[in-house]
């Protein structure tokens, strides 16, 4: 259907994966236009390639030549453009639902998915597939430095994208290649609990049809219930040991917490990949892309050397800065999982003493995983816990950050709580010393601290 049309419009372009998808379609040949509350450098970035951009959701914005409408999901029924939409204009979608229209332009659409990773591997997955000269179009969840922001618009054989299982929006998709890096509790103000998750992630693999070819973790997960009546679809595994179709051996780390390894699959040693990129997960996460690539039709070398060559995408481990001999790193890490993650990479980094500043992302999540979070951020030695950022939510008034640094005092860990970001910036400055690390951690805009420091 997308052949017949011209205009497309979208509310919510400011968004990281709405803005990329409104320059794709651009540069396709489409009239594009949207709309946003706020004016931003994305925002700007698409009015200087020739989108119009109207900021505020306006019933004006919408005319009856357009095409389609695309919105995102934060978007509320009561929204007075979508309104106007829903009355003069036949296509009205929601992201995801364009999202996998526009998956079906393509002949291999590669939907990366998982609780936590998606960023990274998708990022993983980028470098590999534009130094083997494929010509991918990609989106990713993030900004990755080697393309230059969230997208790279690349032929129309190859398309990489993030699949989010959030209010079932990867349900949407048409993948044929896939990965599914891990399925944990999350997003508890949408699902009922895991079964329901992992219900989800069972839909999702059905979606992939016989020729396709998708990769799990081999532990760590309920195989049972991920491929409960999944039949005739190429699954391969990954882990670290020797059960998996492809595991990692040899792990050692350096200073930086790099890690290297060989890499066997089906018990055959494929080579050794060196990564830039810090911790465990992130072997998984390599494993996961090496896998993908290989069924993509890549050779290992190009798949090591662009892993070798891979630095990680912003907000994850990145690090921003030295002031006073004192390291300041950004980190995404919102759910305990992730936490524990990011403090297992941190202590194998070269620092004296850790301090921690987390922001709770969304009061539903920190309500579901109170006592999780207490328990992930104890292990560092200095925690500071500042406002939970609501994101979509509103305040129910029944959970506080306060909640968490409780329960941690009463656990004995070291921590306090502060709303300001430049009174936490002045307590660090006054506390830390040569040698020290500072880690700014979570999704919200937590990160910002990390530039009061560095003075930016």
């Amino acid at each position: 259907m997308l052949d017949t049309f011209k205009k497309i419009h979208f509310i919510g372009i400011g968004g990281i994966s709405m803005s990329g998808l409104a320059e794709i379609m651009y540069t396709r040949g489409y009239i594009v236009s949207g709309s946003d509350m706020n004016s931003s450098t994305t925002t700007a970035h698409l009015e200087n390639l020739g989108i119009e951009i109207f900021q505020g959701h306006f019933p004006s914005n919408i005319t009856s030549d357009i095409d389609i409408v695309v919105y995102t999901a934060a978007i509320q029924e009561d929204n007075p453009e979508l309104i106007a939409a829903r009355s003069l204009v036949k296509n009205v979608l929601v992201r995801s639902e364009f999202l996998g229209w526009f998956m079906k332009t393509y002949e291999f659409p590669i939907c990366v998915s998982g609780t936590h990773g998606k960023t990274t591997t998708t990022s993983m997955l980028s470098e590999i597939l534009i130094n083997a000269k494929k010509n991918p179009t990609i989106t990713v969840g993030g900004i990755l430095n080697s393309i230059n922001g969230n997208i790279y618009i690349g032929g129309s054989k190859y398309f990489l994208t993030e699949a989010c299982e959030y209010c079932n929006s990867f349900l949407d998709f048409y993948p044929k290649v896939g990965i599914i890096l891990n399925v944990e509790e999350d997003h508890m103000d949408f699902f009922k609990d895991l079964n329901d998750i992992y219900n989800s992630f069972n839909q999702f693999v059905k979606l992939f049809p016989p020729d396709g070819y998708l990769v799990i973790p081999n532990d760590g997960i309920n195989k049972q219930l991920l491929l409960k009546d999944v039949k005739n679809l190429n699954i391969e595994t990954v882990g670290l040991s020797e059960e998996a179709n492809w595991y990692a051996a040899d792990i050692s780390y350096s200073e930086t917490a790099g890690a290297a390894f060989k890499v066997f699959h089906n018990s055959a040693l494929k080579g050794i990949i060196s990564l830039k990129a810090p911790g465990k997960h992130n072997v998984l996460n390599a494993l996961s892309a090496c896998a993908t690539a290989t069924f993509l039709g890549i050779d290992f070398d190009i798949v090591a050397n662009s892993l070798g060559e891979f630095t990680g995408a912003n907000q994850r481990f990145e690090i921003k800065g030295n002031i006073h001999g004192v390291t300041i790193i950004d980190d995404y890490a919102h759910h305990p999982t992730e936490i524990s993650a990011t403090l297992n990479v941190a202590n194998n980094y070269n620092h004296k003493d850790l301090y921690v500043i987390f922001q709770p992302h969304t009061y539903s999540r920190t309500k579901a995983f109170l006592n999780e979070f207490a328990t992930s951020l104890s292990s560092a030695k200095n925690v500071i816990i500042t406002d939970i950022y609501a994101a979509r939510e509103k305040n129910p008034g029944d959970i506080h950050s306060k909640d968490i640094v409780s329960i941690m005092k009463n656990n004995g860990a070291n921590v306090i709580y502060i709303d300001d970001f430049d009174e936490i910036a002045n307590y660090i400055l006054s506390n830390c010393s040569s040698g020290d690390m500072v880690i700014t951690m979570g999704a919200g805009n937590v990160n910002q601290i990390a530039d009061i420091l560095l003075g930016k």
